[in-house]
């Protein structure tokens, strides 16, 4: 592209990923996007992996301190922070591998780029350019982003538990829809518990607790995007204003779910659980709107913005974030209504979660 693009959305998707746990400080270039919005798309894509999929398995965490259902009507609310923490060989990338097309590096040895988990310096300059006549013309020359320095992901979760009929339990996550920078986002989840243990004899007094879990998460997201051509004069009266660039959006969606089987002892301050099942999550990266991209002019050898450039119809970037196995273990102390939990979760990108609550059985 030959206008760069508001660099804003990129930490609006960022905050996505972080909300609202902290502020995105460092808003990084966004100038890879002038090489076209396959190219741009595909390095985006790999810079940004290592926080999705920390964040899918954050999502994933913070939904149980106990195995035990609660008895009919019986809630707890519960304050969770998970810190998924990115593995180093998530760090970097090389752009080398990724599918680019008509970049050529300014360096042919240096391709090592920055995940946005990665160092803060800038990665590898490259040259987007379109071969006419046997000619390269070079449209744009851009470096990749800079990396955050960032080994964790945060993840703060508020939600409710309600106890239901025939020894199962209920928990409801939920955000409604608020402006966060310049974009949006919102938040909801269902969690459920079935104890396994009211089927054998001695239940109610059996300080041994044996449930099936599922728990799934979805967040949405968008912000507005301004990608802007830095001329008019060749596009015809369907481009040639601003106006037919407006209504550029960038939107994220995040869905995570989990089943498996939980487990957990209780003394009368003290509760050890555990869990072992299956965890899944995905990301869905999207860009809406009308967008300009440069051109070669095969009579100047120049850049030029023409109508066959505008690109209406953008396949997103669809991030298998993870899926396997996931297993944790945790320790809960009660103290008459209040809780204080912590657990850690073995899997790809292992997490650590903490929280405190008001629990009533």
């Amino acid at each position: 592209m030959k206008k760069t693009t508001n660099s804003k959305f990129v930490a609006v998707i960022a905050a996505l990923f972080l909300f609202p746990s902290i502020a995105f400080t460092q808003i990084f270039d966004a100038d890879f996007l002038k090489g076209g919005v396959d190219n741009g798309m595909k390095i985006f894509e790999s810079y940004l992996s290592p926080w999705a999929r920390a964040f899918g398995a954050g999502l994933n965490g913070g939904w149980y301190n106990t195995a035990k259902p609660h008895g009919l009507f019986g809630f707890n609310i519960t304050i969770t922070a998970s810190a998924a923490m990115i593995p180093d060989n998530a760090m970097s990338f090389d752009l080398s591998t990724i599918g680019l097309e008509n970049i050529r590096f300014s360096n042919p040895n240096s391709t090592i780029a920055p995940t946005a988990a990665g160092s803060k310096g800038a990665g590898p300059s490259m040259v987007y350019y379109e071969t006419v006549s046997g000619t390269d013309v070079d449209l744009a020359t851009f470096f990749s982003p800079a990396g955050n320095k960032t080994s964790f992901v945060p993840v703060p979760m508020i939600q409710a538990g309600l106890g239901l009929p025939m020894g199962s339990e209920i928990t409801v996550r939920f955000t409604p829809t608020i402006p966060i920078i310049d974009g949006k986002f919102g938040l909801w989840g269902l969690g459920l518990k079935h104890s396994l243990m009211q089927y054998l004899p001695g239940d109610k007094v059996n300080p041994f607790d044996v449930t099936l879990f599922g728990g799934y998460t979805q967040l949405a997201g968008s912000t507005p995007l301004e990608v802007l051509p830095t001329s008019f004069a060749n596009y015809s009266s369907a481009f040639n204003t601003p106006e037919a660039f407006a209504g550029q959006e960038v939107s994220a969606s995040v869905r995570s779910w989990n089943v498996g089987l939980l487990g957990s002892f209780s003394l009368p301050v003290v509760t050890f659980y555990g869990g072992l099942g299956y965890a899944s999550s995905r990301t869905l990266i999207e860009i809406i709107g009308n967008i300009p991209t440069p051109e070669a002019d095969p009579g100047t050898f120049t850049s030029i913005y023409t109508d066959s450039g505008v690109l209406t119809d953008i396949d997103g970037v669809d991030i298998q974030d993870f899926s396997g196995l996931r297993a944790n273990l945790g320790l809960r102390l009660k103290f008459v209504a209040f809780t204080i939990h912590a657990d850690y979760t073995r899997a790809e990108y292992n997490v650590f979660s903490t929280g405190l609550g008001i629990s009533f059985r």
